[in-house]
């Protein structure tokens, strides 16, 4: 068990909890609460500040809140791996996760080809029985399942193969079959995981999963690709960057 040293002011106006949290946060941040870390029990951290349990409570809430901290049953509260946080771009996650140096691989789980219809079909602005691509793969980082995801992909648009797909991201391969990706529409939502999904992502069945739907269109506005794909909650986190006008 371990916790850095951690000083309340008394005299400040910042309220004791987020004062205790703020310095748990850096002390996770900087590396010296290592993930894994197991911490004092909340009793004993409230008796070393001299805090009361409800507010030592609310400053442990406050970083399980924001994915740092998790709390386990019977075993206590450690300190969380990183989340993976990703900025809202057209990029793709193979990229996003290449680029942050987190060791992205890939699984595919199935590709071929099937007719779509309904919103599917919609999305892609083909006609219902349209056959198309699909794609069902599961991502991992630094060995970890992170996400599940499917793509419906026009024919005509690039070839893909199952085993460069294991080794390359979708969009790379758009981009090297010379298709310009310019534009997208994205929607993010929340539901919980099923059973299957649960067990490819290592999770328990019915823990969050965030969603993430995205049509992708080419300079020419066609519609080259249509995701769904689920992330582990847990584990993921989407940013988005806001200007005034």
């Amino acid at each position: 068990m371990s916790r850095p040293q951690v000083v309340v002011d008394r005299d400040s106006p910042v309220p004791l909890y987020f004062q205790v949290a703020r310095q748990l946060e850096r002390a996770i941040e900087s590396g010296e609460l290592a993930p894994g870390t197991r911490l004092d029990n909340e009793i004993a951290l409230a008796g070393e500040l001299g805090l009361s349990r409800p507010t030592m409570r609310q400053a442990i809430q406050y970083l399980v809140d924001k994915g740092l901290l998790q709390r386990k049953r019977g075993v206590g509260t450690h300190v969380a791996r990183p989340r993976v946080r990703r900025p809202v771009g057209l990029t793709s996650l193979f990229d996003d996760l290449a680029g942050a140096g987190r060791s992205p691989s890939t699984t595919v789980l199935g590709l071929g080809r099937a007719e779509v219809a309904g919103e599917v079909a919609v999305a892609l602005e083909v006609p219902d029985g349209t056959e198309v691509f699909v794609l069902d793969r599961l991502r991992r980082t630094q060995g970890e399942p992170l996400a599940i995801m499917r793509n419906y992909v026009r024919i005509g648009a690039v070839d893909l193969d199952a085993a460069v797909l294991e080794s390359r991201g979708l969009y790379e391969v758009l981009r090297e079959a010379g298709i310009r990706l310019t534009a997208a529409q994205q929607s993010i939502g929340a539901r919980r995981a099923s059973a299957a999904e649960a067990k490819l992502l290592d999770e328990t069945r019915g823990a969050p999963l965030l969603t993430m739907r995205r049509t992708t269109f080419d300079d020419h506005g066609v519609v080259v690709e249509y995701g769904d794909h689920l992330y582990r909650a847990s584990r993921y986190s989407f940013e988005v960057a806001l200007t005034s006008r």
